[in-house]
């Protein structure tokens, strides 16, 4: 039976990759969109939690935005203490313009996907019939 993280990682992998996509192509606000799409997917998993803001602080020095870089560095030391312990405010996007103790409403699309990963990983393993 595959875990939550194992489960949420496609629909992680797949907000990273636009979001390096649309900053090569020079949108940054639509990349930086993306990697907050992927921190709200992935904040329950402190593998893709910490991993998430890696990538935030990374695009925080590609773009030069020392704001973003001094939040995130904060921000992956919470994600790695905090979020092995559920500490976590839903649906936060993880972001240095915002507090990171704030929850926000989780947009919906994102919410299928996350209830999808919660159910595969809640399902018992199917039996192969032979």
């Amino acid at each position: 039976m595959p875990s939550f993280s194992q489960s949420i990682r496609p629909y992680v992998d797949a907000e990273l990759r636009q979001a390096w996509r649309a900053l090569r192509h020079g949108a940054r606000g639509s990349s930086f969109r993306h990697l907050e799409r992927a921190h709200v997917l992935g904040q329950a998993s402190t593998y893709h939690h910490v991993r998430v803001h890696l990538h935030m602080l990374a695009w925080g020095l590609r773009t030069r935005r020392p704001r973003e870089m001094a939040g995130q560095l904060l921000r992956i030391l919470g994600a790695a203490t905090k979020t092995p312990f559920g500490m976590v405010p839903v649906g936060n996007t993880g972001g240095a313009d915002i507090s990171p103790v704030r929850p926000l409403p989780i947009p919906a699309d994102l919410a299928g996907l996350i209830d999808r990963a919660r159910q595969a990983a809640l399902s018992p393993p199917q039996v192969g019939r032979h």
